[in-house]
């Protein structure tokens, strides 16, 4: 059984750390400051996320399921990355299926700290993954410059 996220007060001060380190473009490869809109504030609201590349494309996977962010990204589908000095205004697709499944499978390798919310495992095969995909939104990112 998968374990369900929660934003304790441990995990909470971990994410600040973790942006702190990607508004600097220090930090784990991929690391990003995510800017949405609040779906229903209007106001501006940041999460650390690991952006993903895998088959040639940039891929944002939510391994903790339907967060905050998530309902917000569907709401609005442009969304900020930013790392250090590095900004990219996306959109954000919605993928499912099976080739969310091959995502999901990529993530889980490069991210192994998300492993314990996942039924499958690294070793799993992608079709597992993608049984789960429902749990876990996966998007494709459109428009990404390769300049900063």
């Amino acid at each position: 059984m998968a374990a369900k996220y929660q934003a304790g007060p441990v995990r909470k001060v971990l994410n600040r750390a973790v942006m702190a380190l990607a508004a600097r473009g220090a930090g784990p490869d991929g690391m990003y400051i995510l800017e949405t809109i609040g779906r229903r504030s209007g106001l501006a609201r940041r999460n650390p996320v690991r952006i993903i590349e895998f088959d040639g494309q940039r891929w944002l996977v939510s391994p903790y399921g339907e967060v905050g962010w998530v309902h917000n990204v569907r709401a609005r589908d442009v969304v900020l990355l930013r790392r250090g000095h590095d900004e990219q205004r996306v959109w954000a697709e919605a993928v499912h299926g099976d080739r969310a499944g091959q995502v999901l499978h990529q993530y889980v390798k490069r991210a192994p700290v998300t492993i314990p919310y996942f039924d499958a495992s690294p070793r799993s095969a992608p079709a597992v993954f993608a049984a789960e995909a429902h749990k876990h939104p996966v998007f494709l990112l459109h428009g990404w410059s390769e300049t900063p």
